[in-house]
């Protein structure tokens, strides 16, 4: 029911490492729901499948509870909502949050998809009952719960809040730069290596989190003077921190002003107050950032500006997932 990938050198796209990303099995098709049927999402099964590998999960189906089978819900009681059975009444949060916490311990995945509004998987929003009453909705689903609380830092979203452009767009991003990070560090670190990946990043980051672009920078800087694991992992957990912050249209425009000092002088008139232009409007909310972004892309191939152009700031996942090209609220 459940597959692996595990190659860390697999690439998608233009070079892309492609993100092991575990999903609820119903979300691909699987006919593993309680009444046989699926949750089959059409942008997880047809676009994104192009370009990530995924580890499908169904706690239900690993429970042996099989399909077709009783509906679960939360129901409150004491020590927090608990797992039941909808007509036998089986309280079964001893056995999913066992589960959950033996799945959490082996998982190696740059993201996850929950089915959304379920008892067992669902990340929020999840009602817990006293008798036939809803007594309050701020829950997350056994399972799901279990899985965040020991993977803080891992993008999670589900497939509901994934309709969301904005949202997307920044889950794509997350899982992509995890994925970068997972193979790098596979690949065996060194100080050199390190700071080339560190030197790739240095947009990306500063558009998320100014304060840990800083922090990242000071321990790279000690690259020559850590302990290797010590500073993997320290690296490790302040790159997905600073991921983690959401960019805003501020830092963006702050970076793509960054950009644009480093192509400016490569540029005649017209085409440098083009890019201007371009900048300035998505600052005012009038165009995505797709457009000084291609324009940035187009203008550093041209003037072979090598470090601007390696940047994944520019280029944070494949091109044809066609992410960028909301206009920001």
């Amino acid at each position: 029911m459940n597959s692996h990938i595990t190659d860390t050198t697999a690439e998608s796209g233009a070079g892309h490492v492609r993100p092991r990303v575990a999903v609820s099995s119903c979300l691909l098709g699987e006919p593993v729901r309680f009444n046989a049927g699926h949750s089959r999402d059409r942008f997880l099964a047809d676009q994104l499948s192009r370009f990530v590998d995924w580890v499908p999960i169904c706690p239900e189906m690993e429970l042996g509870l099989g399909t077709p089978r009783e509906t679960l819900r939360l129901e409150r009681r004491p020590g927090g909502p608990h797992l039941i059975t909808g007509k036998t009444g089986r309280d079964l949060t001893e056995a999913m949050t066992s589960l959950a916490a033996a799945r959490a311990a082996t998982l190696d995945v740059d993201g996850y998809v929950f089915k959304s509004r379920s008892p067992s998987c669902g990340t929020h929003g999840i009602p817990a009952y006293v008798g036939s009453a809803a007594a309050d909705r701020r829950n997350r689903g056994v399972f799901a719960a279990r899985i965040i609380d020991a993977h803080p830092l891992l993008p999670v979203e589900d497939e509901g809040r994934l309709n969301d452009e904005v949202i997307r767009e920044a889950f794509i991003e997350r899982i992509f730069a995890h994925a970068r990070l997972r193979a790098f560090l596979s690949a065996g670190m060194s100080p050199r290596a390190l700071v080339a990946f560190h030197a790739r990043h240095k947009l990306q980051i500063l558009a998320h989190d100014p304060a840990s672009y800083r922090r990242l920078g000071r321990l790279v800087a000690q690259a020559g003077t850590l302990a290797g694991d010590r500073l993997a992992a320290d690296y490790a957990e302040a790159f997905r921190a600073a991921l983690a912050v959401r960019a805003t249209v501020g830092r963006n425009v702050n970076v793509l002003q960054h950009c644009l000092g480093m192509v400016s002088d490569d540029l005649d008139r017209v085409r440098r107050a083009d890019l201007v232009e371009a900048i300035h409007d998505y600052q005012r909310h009038l165009v995505p950032l797709s457009v000084p972004l291609a324009l940035l892309r187009h203008h550093a191939h041209g003037a072979g500006a090598t470090y601007l152009y390696g940047q994944t700031y520019l280029s944070p996942y494949p091109h044809e997932l066609a992410l960028r090209h909301h206009i920001p609220a």
